[in-house]
Formats: C-alpha cells, structure tokens, sequence
C-alpha cells in the first residue's frame, strides 16, 4: 500500500534511488493541529524507505527548523537531494523565517554521508530572489515571496549544476507571474541567480515543485498549480489545476507554459517521476482533496511515459494490455453468436 501515516498528513514528497532502494523524503505534520490547512506551518521532513515504491518504511526524520535566528527557522519546506562528485549527499530545500512571518521563501541546503544524518550547511541561505529577474515581497500583489522547491540536476557531461525555481517574474500582469526560476553553480554551494527560462504570462500565477526528465526520449517538465492559481482562461475551460507537464527541449532553451497539459489524476498533487523495478517510469505524489476533504498520503506508482505534445501520458502495463485484449475477445465473441 502506499505510505499513509495514520497521525500525520503527508505532502510534498522528493526521491532518491540507490543500490535498489528508493528514499522519500517528504513535508508531514501532525493531525493534532486539526485544520489541515495549519501543516504549512508546522511541517517536518520526513524520510521512509521501500525496494518497490508501494512498501515503505519510516526511518527516523531528515531535518527540523532551526533555532532563531536563521532563514529556516519558520519552517524547511520542499527541496531535492543529489550527489557529489566525492560521494556526499546534498539536500537542497526551502527555509522560511519567523522573523518575517514566514513570507520570504529562500533555498538552503543539508549534507550527509548515508542519507539518514543530515547536517544544514549554514543558518544563511545558499540562493534567494534577484529583484533584477523576480518578484519580492509585495503582498498588495502577491501572498508571498516565492523563492522555492529546489529541483537540482546537471545536463548529461556537464560539470555545471542547475537549478530550477518556483518563482515570480518581477513584471507582467500580477495573476500570470509564474516563470521558471534559474541558478547555477560550479560546486553545489556557491549559487549564481540567472533569468527565468520561461517567461511571465503564460498561464499561471506560479509553478511548483519542478522536475525535468528525459521521459521514454522525451524531455519533460513536470510541475504543479492550484486552480486558484491558474490563468482566467484556463480556469473558464473548467481546469481543476492539480499536476501539468510540457514537453521541453533537451537544454530548456525555450520553455512555453502555454502548451502545458493537465495530467488526468486531478486528485494529485506534487507529483515526482521515478523509474520501477523494470525501468519504466512512474508517477508518485500526494492524494490532495477527495469530496472536498484533503487526505494527505501519498499515492501508489502510476505507470507514465511521454509523448511530444501530451507531455504525460498513462503508460499501458502488460496485465491491463492482456485484460483489455481478452476483453476485445470477449466482445468480438458475443457478436458472432
């Protein structure tokens, strides 16, 4: 069964697999807090394990907030973790402050040796918002600053880090602001903020928890939105927001948004592609609103592969294709009666 948590709701969720073992870390809080909507700022990062992506076991906790003053000591919120080239984990994630009511979404990042032991890098963050490129606080426009959901990788052969950002453009019209926020780095701790690869205007008021993968020979991008968040038009053709993907070039040298497609689970949230035991790719995120009530665990693995346009798309697995074929059988069957 999937990873539930009977006293705690679960959300964002980001993976690491090694050696046959898949890691989840992952954003939880206590149901004692009553109000679903009071996670956000009470959220630990949670770290279970599991061989096929349906078996978890919880092992103890990844990070906490930090003691004041630090920029993550409000709240750690949703980040990624990769490797060195010595061998060394790095968590990037997001940190928010208390000295600021936790408005200001700023990226820092943890280090381990194994994956269980995390130790935070500094209490100042590695890569915030440029005012040049990005929106900063202005909640006569915006209910925060939106500076989060680290997505590190590097292109295939480069040295060079990249990073991808849920982030603001500091112009356009307020409600479609979203873009595709940028940083690089040769060494995983000195950060250079770049201009968004996207620009403002093509959809949606932000993109979250990015991910870029190369899906069956397709370059994807898969990313997130509330219906609240979306543009007008899509939410006149009735868009219920959830998780959207867009089919991308390989160097992400012209990302549109305005091509981005709704993924049919609309029950979904912060989803993150994995690969199974086959070596197929699946889809993994958190169960969001079921008949109005959030639910909070998250999801079994659901077969993906990509297609140029779709981006997403449901990945046909061998038992469904023999079903669906003694089905057609069937049928053909019973009209030769």
């Amino acid at each position: 069964m999937s990873l539930q948590l009977p006293d705690k709701w679960i959300w964002d969720s980001w993976y690491v697999q090694v050696d046959g073992v898949t890691h989840a870390f992952y954003l939880h809080a206590s149901k004692a807090l009553g109000d679903p909507d009071r996670r956000h700022r009470h959220p630990i990062v949670g770290h279970a394990v599991s061989t096929d992506l349906t078996n978890w076991t919880v092992v103890q906790d990844a990070l906490i907030i930090s003691d004041a003053p630090a920029f993550d000591d409000g709240t750690t919120w949703t980040g990624s973790v990769v490797q060195d080239d010595d061998g060394l984990w790095w968590m990037f994630y997001t940190g928010t402050s208390r000295a600021e009511d936790t408005m200001v979404q700023r990226v820092g990042a943890a280090t381990s040796a194994d994956l269980l032991t995390w130790t935070k890098v500094s209490t100042e963050p590695l890569v915030e918002a440029d005012p040049a490129y990005y929106e900063k606080l202005d909640l006569s426009v915006w209910h925060d600053e939106a500076w989060r959901d680290p997505w590190v990788f590097r292109f295939p052969g480069e040295s060079t880090w990249q990073m991808l950002i849920t982030a603001r453009s500091s112009s356009g019209d307020p409600r479609v602001r979203g873009v595709l926020g940028h940083a690089t780095s040769p060494d995983l701790r000195e950060w250079t903020v770049q201009p968004p690869l996207s620009q403002p205007g093509q959809g949606f008021g932000q993109l979250e928890v990015f991910q870029f993968e190369i899906v069956d020979g397709v370059p994807v991008l898969l990313f997130c939105c509330g219906v609240s968040e979306l543009s007008p038009e899509r939410q006149a053709a009735g868009e219920a927001g959830g998780v959207y993907s867009v089919a991308v070039d390989a160097r992400l040298e012209q990302v549109d948004f305005t091509g981005s497609v709704l993924f049919d689970r609309t029950d979904l949230y912060a989803s993150r592609l994995l690969r199974d035991a086959d070596g197929g790719w699946v889809l993994l995120g958190f169960i969001n609103i079921v008949d109005g009530e959030f639910v909070g665990t998250l999801s079994d693995p659901i077969p993906v592969t990509a297609d140029p346009v779709l981006g997403l798309v449901h990945r046909p697995v061998a038992g469904a294709a023999i079903a669906a074929t003694a089905v057609a059988d069937d049928a053909l069957a019973a009209a030769a009666l």
